[in-house]
């Protein structure tokens, strides 16, 4: 799922591509994205984009009709796991089968994908702001605090790390990837308890969580502008990339100290984490490998020869 540092880049390249500019057109291409049917999707098209704004993991256009006098329409994309925004040239044709909706604008359109057969993207054309604030699961924004507002939210209720920060209720826009990320960073392990560390570690982490979301929006607004042919675009948005310290590169030397990069796997995802540099040397288990390997399971980076 496209976390903070591609959605901010998503809207600061949407907003200097099409910002001002009327919405000519919007076309629906499967009916399981839209999810309102008050006010009609039609009303969206002739209407200006005056805004692109970041709700959590959402992207809301703010879209002003002809009639000044007519109050803002605010379409809200969540794309979920597998949604992706391209931006096409005048002309270009939206990618086959998994584009569900184009908006089309004077300089380019917007096709909004969805890979696989889940479709649990989705799209909202809603008439106040009451509605898509109660969207929003209030997590804290982690630019918009300081390091006891990190702490109060962090505290709230007794998880591991891994949980809080991806978990939306309690900080906006992290999720499997960048967690990861930050945790390593932090040289914090992914199970440790958030009531269990103290004011240092707390700190460690605040200031880790901001300074990798900050070098990465950094690193991906760079690489999408060096796309010149694609109008500075960001084209490849994925979970996966090969810069990244620890997430996805299990069996991989951490780069850091050069011990393999384990990972714990869940249903749907997986964590990444240097055991040398966040867990003392420890291997942290998963249930299914704990129930498969019982008391042969290696416990220690020593123990994996």
């Amino acid at each position: 799922m496209p976390e903070l540092p591609d959605v901010t880049v998503y809207i600061e390249r949407l907003q200097a591509l099409a910002g001002g500019q009327v919405l000519r057109r919007l076309r629906v291409l499967n009916p399981f994205l839209l999810r309102t049917a008050v006010p009609p999707i039609s009303d969206a098209e002739g209407c200006t984009l005056v805004g692109v704004e970041r709700l959590g993991k959402r992207i809301v256009l703010v879209l002003q009709p002809a009639d000044a006098a007519a109050g803002q329409l605010l379409l809200v994309i969540h794309l979920m796991l597998a949604g992706r925004l391209r931006w096409l040239l005048p002309g270009a044709k939206p990618p086959g089968k998994i584009t569900l909706a184009v908006l089309e604008f004077e300089t380019g359109s917007l096709a909004f994908t969805e890979a696989g057969s889940k479709r649990l993207a989705s799209l909202h054309l809603l008439a106040d702001r009451a509605a898509p604030a109660a969207m929003d699961p209030g997590g804290l924004e982690v630019f918009n605090t300081d390091g006891a507002g990190f702490a109060a939210a962090l505290r709230r209720h007794n998880s591991t790390l891994k949980t809080a920060l991806t978990d939306p209720h309690v900080f906006s826009g992290i999720g499997n990837a960048f967690s990861d990320e930050i945790l390593h960073r932090a040289r914090l392990s992914p199970h440790a308890k958030t009531k269990s560390l103290d004011d240092a570690a707390v700190q460690q982490l605040f200031d880790a969580t901001r300074a990798v979301l900050a070098e990465w929006t950094n690193r991906l607004r760079d690489q999408a502008l060096a796309n010149v042919k694609g109008q500075g675009w960001p084209e490849k948005v994925t979970a996966f990339r090969p810069e990244m310290a620890v997430h996805g590169r299990h069996g991989q030397p951490c780069p850091d100290c050069g011990a393999p990069v384990q990972r714990i796997v869940y249903v749907n995802n997986e964590t990444n984490y240097c055991a040398r540099c966040q867990t003392g040397g420890r291997l942290l288990a998963d249930r299914a490998m704990s129930r498969l390997l019982k008391g042969d399971r290696p416990k220690t980076l020593d123990d994996l020869g």
